[in-house]
């Protein structure tokens, strides 16, 4: 158990990983881009659950 916490405790502490402001400039990218493409998503997701739905309904018959 130890050497998890030990483990666990060098891993928060290394600084070669991203930093904050990395972490917090790809989620704003990432938002950005969802709010951009917000309509072409919806319809993607929409037709993807519908087509889930029609073959579910072919399965059970």
């Amino acid at each position: 158990m130890e050497l998890i916490k030990k483990s666990v405790g060098e891993y928060f502490c290394d600084e070669e990983g991203m930093g904050t402001v990395e972490v917090i400039l790809i989620i704003v990218v990432l938002v950005g881009l969802v709010l951009i493409f917000k309509n072409q998503i919806i319809s993607i997701v929409n037709d993807l659950f519908d087509s889930i739905v029609s073959k579910s309904t072919e399965v059970t018959r």
